[in-house]
């Protein structure tokens, strides 16, 4: 694993935090994310927890950059409630994040250790989805 440390994006952390801040509540809310698209723009979404499973904040972020046109994400931040600050994605939306967007930097990490790494940095020797498509023509 190389560990390439991104430029940290502190805006989209805040936009994370305030999301989380505000936004999250009881337990059905608990994370919250946040992402720059490659234009620029911040897209934020929260988790929807039901006792079934249910999307984390992160995959809910993507379908709502999605619904936005925002189809391209450059960096993605995932933010806890109860000011527990930044939290890695689960091993789910570390493939997930890898297959839809395989040059994302995602930040991870606490304090003063908080950075920004590739997200294939948080799957070595990880299966590409996309890899094993078939090619249309």
């Amino acid at each position: 694993m190389t560990t390439q440390t991104q430029h940290v994006d502190h805006e989209l952390i805040q936009a994370a935090a305030e999301v989380a801040r505000t936004r999250c509540r009881g337990d059905n809310h608990t994370m919250a994310a946040a992402a720059r698209a490659r234009d620029g723009r911040i897209v934020t979404a929260v988790n929807a927890y039901h006792f079934t499973g249910g999307p984390c904040a992160e995959l809910v972020l993507i379908g709502a950059a999605a619904a936005q046109g925002a189809y391209e994400l450059d960096t993605i931040v995932a933010v806890g409630d109860r000011d527990r600050g930044v939290v890695p994605p689960c091993g789910r939306c570390r493939q997930v994040l890898l297959d839809y967007f395989p040059a994302l930097k995602v930040i991870v990490g606490e304090g003063d250790r908080i950075r920004a790494v590739p997200v294939t940095d948080l799957l070595p020797e990880s299966y590409v989805w996309a890899d094993h498509q078939l090619k249309a023509e």
